[in-house]
């Protein structure tokens, strides 16, 4: 968890790579989907255009699907999911059908000048048209109005762990794993 820019897809990819499990990205899903153009993706492009967030159904729904396939046996690290205590619920009911529990939650925190900067310039390299200011400003809202609030129920199990994201990416990651291991352990 984290807000954008925190580096959360930069580090999950890292984490799936160590540990030898998918990263699963909301974010690669919903792109995946506008680039193939399909109605998913025009649905969900409607919503990203603007700076609002994909709705709950469509997002858990993918979930559901995506943690159902056989890679994630062995476990799987989310990216961007859950955002809202719903999405909390919905994950919690798709992991006991599953026989599986959580073992930690990362939120990896940054100063939000640091944020905004970051969005930016990846809105510049990357030619997202979803990060334009307005909508980099808006989601880094809706983070800390429906996702932050988040973090201390999975405080309250003793699953969270708070990282900084700010730094070498390699020190990140350490910092990850470090935090980590006595969840996983």
């Amino acid at each position: 968890m984290g807000p954008q820019g925190a580096g959360k897809g930069t580090q999950a990819a890292r984490l799936a790579e160590r540990f030898a499990i998918p990263a699963i990205s909301t974010g690669d899903i919903f792109r995946a989907n506008i680039k193939g153009g399909t109605e998913l993706g025009r649905l969900v492009q409607e919503y990203t255009a603007k700076g609002d967030l994909v709705p709950d159904s469509v997002t858990n729904a993918m979930v559901r699907d995506r943690l159902a396939q056989d890679d994630v046996a062995r476990g799987f690290i989310l990216d961007g999911y859950p955002r809202n205590a719903a999405q909390v619920v919905e994950l919690d009911a798709i992991l006991a059908d599953l026989g599986w529990s959580l073992d930690g939650v990362v939120e990896i925190t940054a100063d939000r000048d640091e944020l905004l900067a970051r969005l930016a310039k990846r809105a510049e390299i990357e030619g997202r048209e979803d990060d334009t200011e307005e909508a980099i400003a808006r989601r880094l809202d809706i983070y800390a109005e429906q996702t932050a609030p988040l973090t201390s129920a999975y405080d309250e199990r003793g699953l969270l762990v708070r990282v900084d994201g700010i730094g070498e990416i390699d020190d990140v990651t350490e910092r990850i794993v470090s935090a980590l291991e006595p969840l996983v352990a």
